[in-house]
């Protein structure tokens, strides 16, 4: 490839719209184009990575006997009625309706298309096991596109669902996907990557993990002891409180003008927030009573986990004015008046004694509240967000919070989708069974982007040799006393053969061949210059600087041969 004949232009001005590292690079670098929001266009670098990582990907899959499939981007609304996703997802769904009238989807994710395919083709137990994958573009209409290639609307994704006979069988396969993935992300020049628990979501399942790359710009916020190899999502992790020591008091009313909060009370009344109980009210979907949860003053409710709790999904209380039995802000177990909400109370509540609560009249709490005591028939369940410095639910380490990027998910879906679409083969016995499914995903994209997050240095992004544009890059230095073209194009020809390669043939000055050439990111380059030439060499640098020469322009081939071999093996 010549750099004369390469579409995009690169650029030494920081994007106005990028904030992220990746995203300003791969703007700079002439890998992408914004059409829209959250929708980019990949111009010939992007694209020749994307397709080295899709190898990757395919031949860690296959190694695992996956079959590579090809589902439709759009869908009959009928597959997703089935599922009961149709009307469950939100407008992060595209529906539209066919010149016949008849609902459509495009695939954000494609469980109902996989259904599909495979109960027409697996009837006998004898099918089974199997997986499917495939990698397709798919469209999820983000309310908060973000960060270039991180968080957008339109993407690539690896997805693929195995089918199985039993629940051991899939837990088997599940470890070989998640060694695979971990495969795939060192070979992908993420080695870093971590592999953490985390909430099923929309998805469905018991069981899922997500594979992160940590990081400042991740929306998520990841859990690590400090001790031991616990790792989970901030959704699903979980800690050890300290057993309540506080002995039983006497109960009290007390008057709490002005309190307002949490702090207010606990500094009013002379304790700390973790002696006092707060309430938090939500409403759960497809139900009119609200949902009261009680949790310990200092924690915060976990959304995630407490829909879990409930089986639908929940969202904050606002309908103030139709509960006039429920005193907001003063609200607490005590002689509460709930008529018809459900209460469930938060694991650290279970042996707190001598809490301040609410007194369920304003300005008003109660002091000396011990719950096994003074509180009957409550239902606990742990809904609480864990704290920084919490300890570890596996050791006596301390929990600490980063924050990740998702690159990968995978699921133990169990009969979530083969069940409710009616997919059913004939096992040994005779007898129509469910399958049990499992799920797992890879963002084309977004592994792209977090790349560069991983493997930059101040001038541009740092590729790896597996997934590199191109291998060399030849910096070609113009002079008005000797013919570089030649020498510059005898190089490329001989190289050419044997590697990817890419020359800058342009007539322009050094600094902007080397800007371009950083921004590039191409793991070898050999430039040709006429300083060195007059002694019969050329130079060849690695763009991560750890290799630096001057070889003989005979023995050029063979030196990159070989320092192409050593970053290979990296």
């Amino acid at each position: 490839m010549l750099m004369s004949k390469l579409l995009g232009e690169r650029f030494k001005e920081k994007p106005g719209e990028a904030t992220s590292i990746s995203h300003i690079y791969l703007l700079r670098g002439g890998y992408v184009r914004q059409v829209t929001n959250g929708i980019y266009s990949l111009l010939p670098p992007a694209k020749r990575i994307t397709a080295k990582i899709e190898n990757i990907i395919r031949q860690e899959m296959d190694k695992i006997d996956g079959q590579e499939v090809l589902f439709p981007v759009a869908l009959p609304g009928d597959l997703w009625k089935e599922s009961g996703r149709f009307e469950a997802v939100g407008s992060e769904l595209v529906r539209f309706k066919d010149r016949a009238g008849k609902d459509m989807v495009l695939g954000m994710t494609h469980e109902e298309a996989a259904v599909h395919l495979a109960r027409t083709e697996a009837k006998s137990y004898n099918d089974y096991p199997f997986m499917i994958y495939q990698i397709q573009t798919k469209f999820r209409d983000e309310p908060r596109a973000r960060g270039g290639l991180i968080r957008v609307r339109e993407f690539t994704m690896k997805d693929a669902y195995s089918f199985h006979t039993s629940q051991e069988d899939l837990e088997q396969y599940y470890n070989q996907c998640l060694e695979a993935y971990n495969r795939i992300f060192a070979r992908a020049g993420v080695p870093e990557v971590v592999c953490v628990k985390s909430d099923t979501g929309m998805m469905g399942g018991k069981v899922a993990h997500e594979f992160m790359l940590l990081t400042d710009i991740g929306e998520d916020t990841i859990i690590i002891c400090d001790s031991c190899d616990y790792q989970s999502n901030m959704e699903v992790a979980t800690g050890k409180l300290p057993v309540a020591t506080t002995v039983e008091g006497e109960i009290e009313e007390v008057h709490t003008p002005d309190c307002k909060t949490i702090e207010d009370v606990a500094k009013f009344v002379g304790v700390t927030p973790d002696q006092t109980l707060k309430a938090c009210v939500f409403e759960m979907e497809g139900h009119k009573e609200p949902l009261i949860v009680f949790i310990r003053g200092d924690l915060q409710v976990n959304e995630a986990k407490l829909q879990k709790v409930v089986k639908t999904t929940v969202t904050p209380f606002e309908k103030y004015e139709e509960t006039p039995n429920l005193c907001f802000g003063f609200m607490g177990p005590y002689n509460l008046d709930a008529q018809g909400a459900r209460v469930i109370f938060d694991e650290s509540l279970r042996n707190e004694k001598n809490l301040v609560v609410g007194g369920n009249k304003v300005d008003y709490h109660i002091k000396g509240i011990s719950i096994s005591r003074d509180i009957k028939d409550a239902e606990f369940f742990d809904v609480a967000e864990v704290l920084e410095g919490q300890e570890c639910p596996c050791c006596h380490g301390k929990l600490q919070f980063k924050r990740g990027v998702e690159v990968g998910n995978i699921f133990q879906l169990g009969t979530r989708y083969s069940e409710s679409m009616g997919m059913t083969y004939i096992d040994k016995d005779g007898k129509a069974k469910t399958p049990i499914m499992g799920c797992y995903g890879i963002g084309v994209g977004r592994l792209l982007a977090c790349i560069i997050e991983a493997r930059h240095d101040e001038w541009g992004p740092i590729w790896p040799m597996s997934v590199a544009p191109w291998q060399v890059h030849i910096c070609v230095l113009k002079s008005k006393k000797t013919d570089m073209d030649s020498v510059g194009f005898d190089i490329y020809n001989k190289l050419n053969d044997k590697f990817e390669v890419i020359m800058d043939d342009r007539n322009v000055g050094a600094g902007v061949q080397f800007a371009d050439a950083d921004l590039l990111g191409i793991p070898v380059r050999v430039v040709v210059g006429e300083k060195n030439l007059k002694e019969g060499k050329v130079e060849i640098v690695t763009r991560d600087k750890s290799i630096k020469k001057l070889v003989n322009i005979e023995d050029v081939e063979a030196e990159v041969a070989a320092i192409v071999a050593e970053l290979s093996n990296r």
